[in-house]
């Protein structure tokens, strides 16, 4: 599965840090871990510091699937809006479901510290906003529901929100969110990893796995073997290749890059920006001052009828933000489209699809992968050793 566009070797050689080699024999292993993006790496980190023996294969190079396409705006908030949420999943899950999602960003930052990475972790606000009257009652209600379950939120009109330079009709202002480099964070955490004794092996497909009396075999591309106690797929949207269940439903987004501004806009030094619209269009400013933007979802996953809307799909973000933002001289210097999904509840998903198979998932969908990652990673234990807990329930395959 292609899973973004554009790609060229240079850009992407200048920016690996470390690169790890394809395998080349038999190997026999506690556990295996497929998927080299922000998930596996959040996962390894894990494991390893519990002492296990860890071996983590990808099918491309190390980072360059979904993680090297995502835009990482870190928050509690989740696709669902909480008062929605409620009602589809009741009040415990959802309620804890945002209150672990905020601790989960604290999580990140104390492991950012922790292996010293520069990733440019930074936190933010969160300014969740409608552009249309008719939707202020309905950003009213979750913004009641989320203060009435304790949350640190405040209430913004519309003249609060021009003072940011934003054109929008009321918001919902939150404390806690954060922004960062994904694809130097998972690169530092496999490098941390391997230092620390995990075997990496990029450009490794797994083939087929073989269910054998307390063993996994996994079958690679080119014939060698990997023997394992465990599997755990932190495969992202490719999982739909190996589950049998259906638990996503994929499809294109669209992002833009701008120029390197002078200086960071004062709409953008202390805040994140997303929208009440489906889809939503997002927005977020880097460490050397490009604005980023996605959003324009398309209600399909095929690469070809993706990249081709590409063009049209700038423009059409540009015009967008020139409506939010009419004071900001956005110009356009990269863009990308990635394969991107959604689950029902907005939620991930956890553990073993069969009980009786030692094969393992930590799925982070949504927008919410990388913290949802954070949630796996504070789970695998327990889901390794069957034991109960309470994420393992929430997020459960066959709900």
């Amino acid at each position: 599965m292609k899973l973004r566009s554009t790609e060229t070797f240079w850009p992407l050689k200048s920016a690996m840090k470390y690169s790890y080699p394809s395998i080349d024999q038999d190997l026999n292993t506690e556990i295996l871990i497929i998927g080299g993006g922000i998930t596996g790496a959040l996962i390894a980190y894990k494991l390893i510091n519990e002492g296990k023996k860890v071996v983590l294969v990808d099918r491309r190079d190390i980072c360059n699937g979904s993680t090297a396409a995502s835009t990482a705006l870190l928050q509690y908030e989740i696709d669902v809006p909480l008062h929605e949420l409620i009602k589809l999943r009741g009040e415990e899950c959802a309620v804890e479901s945002y209150k672990n999602g905020k601790q989960a960003i604290f999580d990140l930052r104390t492991i950012v510290e922790t292996i010293k990475s520069d990733c440019q972790f930074e936190f933010k606000k969160s300014i969740y906003y409608c552009s249309y009257k008719k939707d202020i009652p309905y950003l009213k209600h979750e913004f009641k529901t989320r203060k009435q379950y304790g949350f640190n939120v405040s209430w913004l009109e519309k003249s609060d929100l021009k003072k940011m330079g934003l054109n929008a009709m009321a918001a919902i202002e939150s404390q806690t969110a954060a922004v960062m480099d994904p694809y130097r964070l998972a690169n530092d955490l496999l490098h941390y990893c391997q230092q620390k004794g995990m075997l990496i092996f990029d450009r490794t497909n797994i083939t087929s796995i073989q269910n054998q009396t307390k063993k996994l075999i996994a079958h690679t591309e080119n014939r060698h073997l990997i023997s394992a106690n465990h599997i755990i797929h932190c495969s992202g949207y490719e999982s739909t290749e190996t589950l049998a269940e259906k638990v996503v439903d994929l499809k294109s987004t669209y992002v833009i890059a701008s120029e390197a501004l002078p200086e960071v806009p004062n709409s953008f030094k202390n805040a994140i920006f997303w929208d009440t619209s489906e889809p939503y269009f997002y927005f977020r400013i880097t460490a050397d001052n490009r604005i980023i933007m996605g959003g324009g979802d398309e209600e399909f996953k095929d690469p070809v009828r993706r990249d081709k809307l590409l063009p049209k799909k700038e423009q059409f973000l540009l015009k967008q933000f020139q409506k939010k933002f009419p004071d900001i001289n956005f110009k356009i210097d990269y863009s990308w489209a990635g394969t991107f999904g959604e689950t029902q509840d907005g939620l991930p998903y956890f553990g073993k699809p069969n009980p009786d198979k030692n094969e393992h998932y930590v799925l982070g969908f949504g927008g919410n992968g990388i913290t949802f990652s954070v949630l796996g990673m504070n789970s695998i234990l327990d889901s390794l050793n069957n034991k109960k807990n309470k994420d393992l329930e929430y997020y459960r395959f066959g709900r």
